[in-house]
């Protein structure tokens, strides 16, 4: 077992009876320069000086109450500031002696992960339990005792159709197929758009489970040139006019919060791709994962209905655990969807359904949705706080700040970090050309503990520093 290594320095005072005398603290209160409260300014500007060496262990801090009365804060701030470096570790407290600077082995094997996109954890245990026995009372027995018709069950359909109208989308029940999660909503669109050997156009850089997808399944892709609002209509025409054959030929997109880079299109690009689409005769694959996350703008799906395939899920927008995913289709698609479906069936758990339907009715989605956008914000604030705005790419709302590098530039820079246990995306997962030069690094803000995503993010300043 790996054990804390506690240094305390303490002089004593040979010529009085055993009274001991403390060095006085190295350290210069401050707060850090963030839009926080005290106590997360306090526990930042120490945590950064800790991590990044200038306090070392055995470094007495200051008394909680001189601490106070130097930075103008309450006695209240300081203990809440010092609790919190004690859970994380960095801290230690001596009882009659004060709080030192800790040094802890295990802290060098722990990893913190940037590398997976998710919500921040907004559910606890007694909402959930409180839902689980509401619906105890409700649930349709027949939809745990049979299975699901392909597409899933007629009463969920319309229960995805109505959260779908608060996303600015409607849709008839009839004409959505229901998934185990995104992902297998989005290998659906692509196997009904593309068939085999089809041809997909896309951002340059995009959503790396979607390159992955595409290359597991046999699917040709074509990088898109991107701006500030996603994929260029100029660069999109040029590359569908230089296509020898459309049958078989998709775009797929996703226009608000993309990922990686969190830019979102603005109405009149999406009406511009959907109009160069329609021309064209090409299907739109629309992955709207992150529509529920930002503010509202008409889906392309709307737009251009009779083209459209709109792709979301439960995941992004309340909880991992929900595996939920929904397919918007085209009309008179949904039977060549449901022969897809029959043989390898993909409907969602009738519990988590349930679940849905249970939120939808008391209004906790909303509440959740709610939550969940305003720890995105304190995230997102934090990393520009951190990271400095220069050449970070970043929206408020969004699950992930970028992080523009040409390739090779990328590839140190994640080796950098994973020397210091912090894991991130590999940036050739997210180019469909890999020799594309112009890349970056996505840091995902969600999945971590706010204090673990502090700590990480404080490392990943002080390499970007260092950073030529």
């Amino acid at each position: 077992m790996l054990h804390l290594l506690f240094i305390e320095i303490v002089y004593r005072d040979t010529f009085t009876e055993g009274a001991s005398v403390l060095l006085q603290s190295p350290w210069t209160p401050r707060l850090a320069d963030i839009e926080a409260n005290a106590a997360e300014r306090l526990v930042l500007a120490l945590a950064d000086d800790i991590i990044e060496g200038r306090l070392t262990g055995g470094d007495r801090l200051p008394a909680h109450r001189d601490l106070a009365w130097k930075l103008g804060v309450g006695l209240g701030t300081v203990t809440k500031a010092y609790s919190v470096l004690e859970r994380r570790g960095l801290t230690r407290s001596v009882k009659g002696r004060g709080t030192f600077v800790a040094l802890q082995e295990a802290h060098r094997d722990r990893q913190f992960d940037l590398s997976s996109n998710a919500p921040p954890a907004m559910l606890n245990a007694r909402i959930l339990a409180k839902t689980l026995t509401g619906i105890a009372r409700r649930i349709d027995a027949d939809h745990i005792n049979l299975y699901a018709p392909p597409a899933g069950h007629l009463e969920h359909r319309r229960l995805l159709a109505r959260w779908l109208e608060t996303l600015g989308l409607t849709v008839d029940p009839s004409h959505l197929a229901l998934t185990s999660g995104a992902r297998q909503a989005l290998a659906l669109a692509f196997d009904l758009a593309c068939g085999p050997m089809g041809l997909l156009l896309t951002e340059r850089i995009t959503y790396p489970g979607a390159i992955a997808l595409a290359r597991r399944n046999g699917y040709r892709m074509q990088g898109v040139e991107i701006d500030a609002e996603g994929m260029v209509p100029e660069a999109l025409a040029t590359a569908l006019a230089s296509t020898t054959s459309r049958d078989g030929t998709a775009v797929y997109l996703t226009p608000t919060l993309h990922n990686p880079t969190t830019v979102t299109m603005g109405a009149a690009r999406r009406q511009a791709i959907a109009d160069i689409c329609r021309r064209a005769g090409v299907w739109i694959i629309e992955d709207g994962v992150y529509a529920a996350s930002a503010e509202a703008l008409p889906p392309l799906a709307s737009l251009a209905p009779d083209i459209s395939f709109h792709v979301n899920g439960l995941s992004k927008s309340l909880g991992p655990g929900l595996q939920i995913g929904v397919l918007a289709l085209p009309a008179g698609l949904h039977d060549t969807a449901e022969d897809l479906l029959q043989d390898m069936p993909m409907a969602p758990s009738a519990l988590s359904c349930a679940v849905v339907e249970d939120w939808l009715i008391s209004g906790i989605i909303s509440s959740i949705q709610r939550d969940l956008r305003h720890e995105a914000r304190r995230r997102s604030s934090l990393a520009v706080s951190l990271l400095g705005t220069n050449r970070l790419g970043s929206h408020p709302d969004a699950y992930n700040v970028w992080l523009p590098m040409e390739r090779d530039d990328a590839h140190r820079f994640a080796f950098a970090a994973a020397a210091m246990r912090i894991k991130l995306t590999p940036p050739e997962s997210m180019l469909v050309n890999p020799d594309d030069q112009a890349s970056g690094i996505r840091l995902c803000l969600g999945g971590p503990s706010f204090d673990d995503l502090t700590e990480a993010l404080t490392l990943l300043a002080g390499l970007l520093k260092r950073w030529p």
